[in-house]
């Protein structure tokens, strides 16, 4: 059977990191005039450990499993100085320092200052993102200094109620310019403003692009041999993919199955699911699972859930909508049981079905009924519908998992998130409002 099948050239898996080069560091501590320190300290939001001031308590890394998650620091006036990590660290203490580090990950973040941690500095520290789904340093509140980052999707984040100052950095060798508040400039970060939903994916940017021509293949599509690349079929079956980097893209997948559409076994690695439709026909349980892809402007619906995210996915610019209610079900436009290294970013999630009236379940839930959830981003999606649009389970055994800079319908049963302050979780309150008056959905 011709499926239209070819062999691509290797692409670089996902979350490959860069190639480390040598930075120079500097010989000496960087000495500030008095007013600007005073000036930097009030920016944010309180007293900060002035380089040449206060004592420090110096420690080296903790004795903290390494598969743990991230390195914690939870102690007042902690310096961690001359180490290499490769886990992101979170600062959980005032007036923690961060000197002469070189750190390494593909989590969400490689330094992450708790809302409402004050004092926190980054000096002479080298950033190494495994990619743009990995943060340099979020999320305010901190002072860096000779800070080098390489890679990373946002090198330095701050927030409204916690501004940060970015002094003598660069991002990828390139000077980076982040404001500073002054006794004189209170700016802060922009509101968010109102945008259409035509700005989120829908009809026209997902799935098959207009004028495709698709030949019709049915029964079971196996995926088999590496680099192999399938476009352009209608495909009335399911798929398997076993293979590493393997392409579907351009096509329709119409799948009737009580399992999955398209799935990923053991063996399978760094899948691209680009411009695609997923019909679940009413029947299938779940879109696409479970682990190593990538879906891009991917068409789900009609199927029990949408994706099922685990270790290395990736969901942007796609479509979730018109899912499939059968007695007992409890869907979900997206779900983690389990898994790290997860980006959901720029998607448009219709959990709620105007045409019954059902919130269903969630945007998307996440639990650990399987495993640890560590290294989460869910970022820039409209969500509407759910019990609650982001469901967190009492069950969750996670870290590192942030949430920031979404929209969100009015038609959930409850509320927009079950536990904003479960453990693990990052739900920044400032950017994440409602889609039509751009408030924060907590306040």
């Amino acid at each position: 059977m011709n499926l239209g099948t070819s062999r691509a050239p290797d692409r670089p898996r996902t979350g490959a990191g860069p190639i480390w080069q040598p930075v120079p560091r500097w010989s000496r501590r960087l000495r500030l005039p008095p007013v600007l320190l005073l000036a930097l300290a009030l920016a944010a939001g309180g007293a900060y450990l002035a380089l040449d001031g206060a004592a420090e308590s110096e420690s080296t890394v903790p004795d903290q499993d390494a598969e743990s998650g991230p390195l914690v620091l939870d102690r007042p006036g902690q310096l961690l100085r001359g180490e290499h990590l490769d886990r992101p660290v979170e600062i959980a203490a005032a007036d923690v320092t961060l000197r002469g580090l070189r750190i390494s990950s593909d989590a969400a973040a490689l330094v992450t200052v708790r809302p409402g941690i004050t004092g926190a500095r980054i000096e002479e520290t080298e950033l190494h993102c495994a990619g743009p789904q990995t943060d340099g340093i979020v999320s305010g509140g901190y002072v860096a200094v000779q800070v080098e980052a390489y890679g990373c999707g946002e090198p330095f984040a701050q927030r409204r109620d916690a501004p940060a100052a970015v002094i003598r950095s660069r991002s990828d060798g390139v000077a980076y310019r982040l404001p500073a508040v002054t006794e004189t400039d209170t700016s802060r970060a922009a509101a968010p403003a109102r945008l259409p939903l035509e700005q989120w994916p829908g009809p026209t940017s997902t799935g098959v692009p207009p004028g495709t021509e698709l030949r019709k293949v049915s029964g079971k599509l196996r995926l088999d041999t590496d680099g192999e690349v399938v476009s352009g079929i209608d495909l009335t079956g399911c798929v398997e993919v076993r293979a590493k980097n393997v392409t579907i893209e351009k096509s329709r997948i119409t799948c009737d199955s009580s399992t999955f559409s398209i799935r990923t076994h053991d063996s399978a690695a760094n899948l691209l699911i680009s411009d695609v439709e997923i019909d679940g026909t009413g029947r299938n349980s779940t879109a696409i699972c479970c682990a190593n892809y990538t879906a891009r402007r991917v068409n789900i619906h009609h199927a029990l859930d949408g994706p099922r995210l685990s270790d290395n996915t990736v969901v942007e610019d796609s479509w979730i909508h018109s899912l499939s209610r059968q007695p007992g079900s409890h869907n979900d436009t997206l779900q983690i049981t389990g898994g790290r290294n997860v980006l959901v970013r720029g998607n448009r999630l219709d959990a709620y079905r105007d045409d019954t009236d059902d919130p269903m379940n969630a945007c998307i839930m996440i639990g650990s009924t399987t495993g640890v959830v560590r290294d989460v981003r869910f970022v820039g999606n409209y969500c509407d519908g759910g019990n609650y649009s982001v469901h967190t389970r009492a069950d969750l055994n996670g870290a590192n998992i942030l949430i920031r800079d979404n929209r969100y319908g009015r038609n959930q049963r409850y509320g927009v998130v079950s536990d904003p302050d479960q453990a693990g979780i990052v739900f920044e309150q400032h950017s994440n409002v409602w889609f039509d008056n751009v408030q924060p959905v907590l306040g």
